[in-house]
């Protein structure tokens, strides 16, 4: 059950990488002096990116728990 520990692990950084990405391209438009449209096309743009980051860190989390409690 190390494998599933460790590729959890793995999973859960993949994922935080892709949630601090989001963050810093949301920051990055904002600042960018866009118009009320053009934000909302950016800010659209970017949600299934986070949306799916945060499921790979909680997938990720879940196998190292369940790795955990197995082993």
């Amino acid at each position: 059950m190390t494998y599933m520990i460790w590729a959890g692990a793995v999973i859960s950084v993949l994922g935080l990488c892709g949630v601090i990405y989001s963050v810093i391209a949301v920051a990055r438009a904002k600042r960018s002096g866009m118009d009320d449209a053009a934000l909302r096309a950016r800010i659209g743009q970017v949600m299934p990116i986070n949306l799916g980051a945060f499921l790979s860190a909680m997938l990720g989390l879940a196998m190292v728990l369940v790795g955990s409690l197995l082993s």
